[in-house]
């Protein structure tokens, strides 16, 4: 008789809710493991509905439908064939972020000295916070930062590479041909980002500021 109680008491445990739950926190952690490679080498996922948890599969397609974020508190749907279940999901994410390493000043360039990276849990990070020390490159801070915080994309504005009133080369490019063309800049913009153009015929034209400063205008 007790031969056969171990058995049956282990196949009750593998079809239990707790087993269950615990087999797709497995799954979900595996998904969400690649989905950070590059942000995170340390992640936890848990389930933040267990309660009559029953998939209608064994090994469910994952997706975050929706949804930007990477981590924290996020809704997962869990697809197995044309049966559909949304699993709501708690994720924790170890990783590096952008911090101030010295006082940087409203107004103040961001230079390679003025920050570091530092390690520690993403998840509880505010909204927007850099994670590379390229985003922070040819930035103008908007604000005082103390040091130690960690610095968000909301926090900065591009360099101007064009600046309102300055002369600047316009470059109309099409299949097999450019045309180039002097102009008064409008607006100021930054590398990659649109500006418009008063062109000496009075016209005005938009199009995007390369590294140059010249602003290009694909035909």
């Amino acid at each position: 008789m007790r031969q056969l109680i171990a058995p049956l008491t282990a196949a009750i445990l593998a079809f239990s809710p707790l087993a269950q739950a615990a087999d797709i926190q497995t799954q979900l952690r595996d998904f969400f493991s690649t989905r950070l490679t590059g942000f995170s080498d340390e992640v936890n996922v848990s389930l933040r509905n267990t309660q009559n948890l029953k998939l209608a599969c064994e090994n469910p397609t994952f997706s975050t439908p929706g949804n930007s974020r990477l981590w924290g508190n996020l809704t997962v749907l869990a697809q197995c064939g044309n049966a559909k279940q949304y699993l709501q999901v708690s994720v924790q994410a170890v990783g590096d972020y952008v911090v101030a390493a010295t006082p940087i000043v409203r107004g103040a360039p961001i230079e390679a000295q003025s920050v570091t990276l530092m390690r520690g849990r993403l998840d509880q990070l505010p909204p927007r916070t850099m994670l590379t020390l390229a985003q922070a490159e040819d930035a103008i801070s908007l604000r005082d930062v103390a040091i130690g915080q960690p610095i968000q994309l909301s926090m900065v504005r591009q360099s101007w590479r064009v600046k309102a009133g300055q002369k600047v080369q316009v470059i109309a490019q099409g299949e097999g041909f450019s045309i180039n063309g002097e102009g008064q800049a409008l607006n100021n913009a930054g590398v990659s980002q649109n500006a418009r153009v008063r062109m000496s015929s009075g016209q005005v034209v938009s199009g995007q500021v390369n590294t140059d400063g010249n602003i290009l205008i694909n035909l």
